[in-house]
């Protein structure tokens, strides 16, 4: 866990692309569900995939700055709870960050599947319980509804990060030079 939460220069510097680079993703780049206000978002995926390189302060920022613009260039206010909900989804990806080992230029088997796992339960934990509660507490939307708009954005985002995620890692980690790879002749 040690430098997991650490800000440098280098995160601040990634939160700025990654939130521009969300908000205009989850504008333009989405593909709506049969589900009232749900759609297919693309920027899930990019959210992961910073998270995990960066690690949960990145994640959340990105995700929560990403959504909020988007909501207010799109609709004039943000959703609060929905962006608090993709805040904490980018938070909870973040926690791949010390979990595989990308920087290495390894990401196979195993890190595809830590990553996947810590994607899918940083989804549940957002939209079948985070984005829910806080639509009722807030916006006293009825149960019903929000919880089966969360039930399909956590399927669709989850969908997201697993694909678009696990390629953008596996692009990134052939870019790595391999721990050991290098020899003095």
């Amino acid at each position: 866990m040690k430098g997991l939460f650490k800000v440098t220069t280098k995160t601040i510097v990634a939160t700025g692309l990654g939130a521009a680079i969300f908000w205009l993703l989850f504008m333009f780049v989405k593909i709506p569900s049969p589900i009232p206000e749900t759609s297919f978002q693309t920027a899930y995926g990019v959210s992961a995939f910073f998270a995990t390189l960066f690690g949960p302060i990145a994640g959340a920022l990105i995700a929560f700055i990403g959504h909020a613009f988007s909501d207010f260039a799109q609709y004039g206010s943000p959703w609060w709870s929905w962006v608090i909900a993709s805040g904490v989804s980018g938070f909870l990806f973040g926690f791949a960050f010390k979990r595989t080992r990308v920087e290495e230029g390894e990401f196979k088997g195993k890190d595809i599947l830590t990553f996947n796992i810590i994607q899918v339960i940083g989804n549940a934990i957002s939209w079948l319980v985070v984005a829910p509660v806080l639509d009722i507490l807030i916006y006293q939307e009825p149960a019903n509804l929000v919880f089966t708009q969360g039930a399909a954005a956590a399927a669709m985002n989850a969908v997201s990060a697993g694909i678009i995620g696990t390629l953008l890692l596996i692009a990134y980690a052939a870019t790595r030079t391999k721990k050991g790879s290098l020899s003095k002749k």
